[in-house]
């Protein structure tokens, strides 16, 4: 089935201060029927991006209410998905850079900047683990719920040191859930410090969670 030219349905979002647009493929059911078993091998192409998630949405918030600071600074979004907090990121006046490993999200992701009338991010189709990012380059990092799984631990923190400036500062939105406070443990015995500036209830989508906004800067590292 053709994702990009079929149904679509545009979902609204408050958040960040006004209401927001996202349009996405309509036929949610059909999109995750298709994925094969080959979609379940050690990249796991599932289509997270058609959802919108409670962590999107506060995250959108955050940066809003820190808009201020990223304000013509250069930023980057890991995993944008349908570009929410991207599109919020360029209306606050930031320089975003979004990027997903699967191409489909990024069509509606510009679509939904439009539709915003928002000023486009550079969108780039990208895997984390091999990225084509310049040495120190951004202010901010964020990102929506990227560490659901463990094995994405290793690239996403060799990422952090690589691109992040020095001075820099990362935000990870993510549901309250235990399987996550390893990872910050480890950030920390790495030589990151993180804090947890925002914890409050997200909705979407017939979905609420509450969700923490954390927050990681460089320390003294650790080899």
């Amino acid at each position: 089935m053709d994702w990009v030219s079929g149904d679509r349905e545009i979902i609204a979002v408050n958040t960040a201060g006004r209401e927001w647009k996202i349009e996405r493929t309509a036929d949610l059911e059909s999109l995750w029927n298709s994925i094969g078993e080959d979609d379940f091998g050690d990249d796991e192409r599932l289509p997270y991006w058609a959802e919108l998630w409670p962590a999107s949405v506060l995250l959108g918030e955050w940066l809003y209410r820190n808009r201020e600071l990223i304000k013509g600074k250069k930023c980057l979004d890991l995993g944008c998905g349908l570009g929410l907090t991207a599109v919020i990121g360029a209306s606050l006046g930031a320089d975003v850079v979004a990027f997903d490993y699967e191409f489909l999200p990024l069509h509606f992701a510009r679509n939904n900047a439009e539709l915003n009338e928002t000023t486009q991010p550079l969108w780039l189709q990208m895997d984390w683990r091999d990225h084509a990012l310049s040495e120190g380059s951004f202010d901010y990092i964020w990102g929506g719920d990227v560490f659901y799984e463990k094995r994405f631990f290793g690239p996403l923190e060799r990422l952090f040191r690589q691109v992040l400036k020095p001075g820099g500062t990362i935000w990870m939105a993510e549901p309250v859930r235990d399987i996550s406070t390893p990872v910050w443990e480890k950030l920390d015995s790495l030589g990151w410090k993180t804090s947890l500036p925002l914890t409050e209830k997200a909705a979407c989508c017939n979905a609420e969670m509450t969700v923490n906004i954390r927050e990681v800067v460089p320390g003294i590292f650790k080899n």
